[in-house]
């Protein structure tokens, strides 16, 4: 299958995305998690694009989308899921299935949120959902630094933006590291480097609590719509834990499938993903 990468002005800022599959086809979302882009999909994308119109864009400060300042948009995980809904209704998408990873599950579920009749299916890839899911050692700075913005919090977090620490958030967890390549982290790292980034990136790291009281509004929307949802999840993430998708599924009554890996599991389980998505989608959708 034939992928397609484009740009969209949205509110003034060029958004990529890449896209594949029938206009006329289902449509699933793809949005990825930090510290990638659209790049973490590109194996997924063709698996998916016989059956489906596949969408996924680069948020608002990743990949090849604009990047502006701190001083030039006031980032949060609101106003990226708002760009984000932009998009899609520049490309004229009503109805799609959510596919969510780390950073993309908050997009996602405002994207749910504020347009429930439009969101068919739901699955999350390693995209927390549930106060469950935190692994506390890993979390710890983050919640610190949201709760008082300091120059000692800011510090504790800078690291997490070196080639080093996004490297281990690809090889943690996973059985054989070396299949996993390197294209991977230093394809992120290069983009986080761009000038200011990095004050982006602790920007966000800064409003993630914002995004823990979303989870029960959520939570009970997928329930009371039936919403179907799928938590497909690597069972050594320690970021977010197997145990969020556990809980996430028990308190909306989804399904769960826990894959031998870490974070970012279409890196290191490609195939097995792929088939739990696409019967998984091929059950809800039709």
């Amino acid at each position: 299958m034939t992928t397609h990468h484009r740009y969209a002005e949205v509110d003034g800022f060029q958004l990529f995305y890449r896209e594949a599959g029938a206009p006329d086809a289902p449509v699933v979302v793809l949005l990825h998690g930090y510290p990638t882009s659209s790049f973490m999909f590109r194996e997924l994308i063709p698996r998916l694009a016989d059956r489906y119109r596949v969408i996924a864009p680069d948020l608002l400060g990743f990949g090849l989308s604009d990047a502006p300042t701190v001083e030039e948009f006031d980032y949060s995980f609101a106003a990226l899921a708002d760009l984000t809904g932009r998009l899609l209704d520049r490309l004229g998408v009503t109805r799609f299935t959510v596919y969510v990873q780390d950073y993309g599950a908050p997009v996602g579920w405002r994207l749910l949120l504020e347009r429930p009749d439009a969101v068919t299916a739901v699955v999350s890839q390693n995209g927390n959902g549930h106060e469950a899911g935190f692994v506390p050692e890993f979390w710890a700075p983050i919640w610190a630094h949201g709760e008082l913005r300091t120059r000692e919090t800011e510090e504790a977090l800078r690291p997490a933006l070196g080639v080093d620490a996004i490297r281990w958030q690809y090889t943690h967890g996973v059985p054989d590291p070396s299949v996993v390549s390197p294209d991977t982290w230093h394809h992120d790292a290069a983009a986080l480097a761009r000038p200011g980034n990095d004050r982006v990136q602790l920007a966000l790291f800064a409003d993630y609590a914002s995004n823990v009281p979303l989870y029960r509004p959520v939570q009970e929307l997928l329930r009371t719509r039936g919403i179907p949802l799928l938590a497909v999840w690597g069972r050594d993430d320690e970021i977010f834990g197997p145990a969020g998708a556990t809980a996430l599924a028990e308190a909306v009554g989804g399904e769960v499938r826990l894959v031998d890996g870490g974070h970012f599991l279409l890196e290191s389980a490609l195939d097995e993903v792929t088939d739990h998505v696409r019967e998984f989608l091929a059950r809800v959708t039709g």
